[in-house]
């Protein structure tokens, strides 16, 4: 009887771990697309040596300071592929690609709602903010079709290279997946996404040529790829904390 009772409650739980994964992800690629490249935000500065100033261009420094420059977007982005390596390793490698196509087609069905409320007539005298409205939409639709694009070859590629490193080591060696997994693809979403916003003419006035656009493009990916080293730890954490629920479905141990 008590072993009767105790399987729903375990169903629940990875059920319920299941779902706030997955909503991580699904908040945290929305959110980036929707806030995409309307702002830059400076992560750090430092000053330079001398002997630095001929490498780094003078796009990303002010005289010999250099600065860590990333579109908002990318600071929500990074917790897609935490979010994608705990599904992959807890549920395995269709449930993970599911909710990338699940992030997919909710990415498509909001630019659907955005549409429909810009071609809807303003009723005049009562919304309050029409013109940040448009503002955000107009940047949404760019940012959102680049996204999807990146990010559905992005993460397409951190499922498939984690479960490749994952049988290559026969279920060991957790940190490996999960790095050499993550800064692959990301290095892969953050060329994919700026080049096409560069063609869309959905960055700066300033980027105007391909080697200023692969500054933006490194600034992105070095930022992503100290995340993705930042997160092994909470990688290793959540792997710990939740490895009881079940056995991973691909029959390897859990255990780091």
């Amino acid at each position: 009887m008590d072993e009767e009772d105790s399987k729903p409650v375990a169903t629940y739980k990875r059920d319920a771990l299941f779902l706030t994964l997955a909503g991580i992800f699904l908040t945290s690629l929305v959110l980036g697309n929707v806030i995409g490249t309307t702002k830059f935000v400076t992560i750090f500065s430092l000053e330079l040596s001398p002997w630095l100033l001929d490498i780094i261009p003078p796009l990303i420094r002010e005289n010999n300071i250099y600065t860590m420059s990333v579109p908002v977007g990318v600071i929500a982005y990074p917790f897609t592929f935490l979010a994608t390596d705990l599904l992959s390793e807890l549920y395995g490698r269709k449930k993970a690609q599911l909710v990338v196509w699940v992030g997919f087609w909710m990415n498509v069905f909001m630019l659907l709602l955005m549409s429909v409320n810009h071609w809807l007539p303003n009723t005049a005298g009562v919304s309050g903010g029409l013109n940040l409205f448009e503002g955000v939409y107009d940047f949404m639709v760019g940012n959102t079709i680049a996204s999807m694009i990146a990010y559905l070859v992005a993460q397409t590629v951190d499922v498939r290279l984690f479960h490749f490193w994952k049988r290559l080591t026969r279920g060991k060696h957790l940190w490996l997946r999960n790095n050499a997994s993550t800064t692959v693809s990301q290095l892969v979403d953050s060329t994919a996404i700026l080049s096409i916003l560069f063609v869309a003419g959905n960055l700066g006035q300033e980027v105007d040529t391909i080697g200023k656009l692969s500054i933006l493009i490194l600034n992105s990916y070095l930022f992503k790829f100290f995340f993705a080293l930042f997160d092994t730890p909470l990688f290793y954490l959540g792997v710990r904390l939740f490895r009881n629920f079940e056995e991973d479905p691909s029959e390897y141990s859990l255990h780091p």
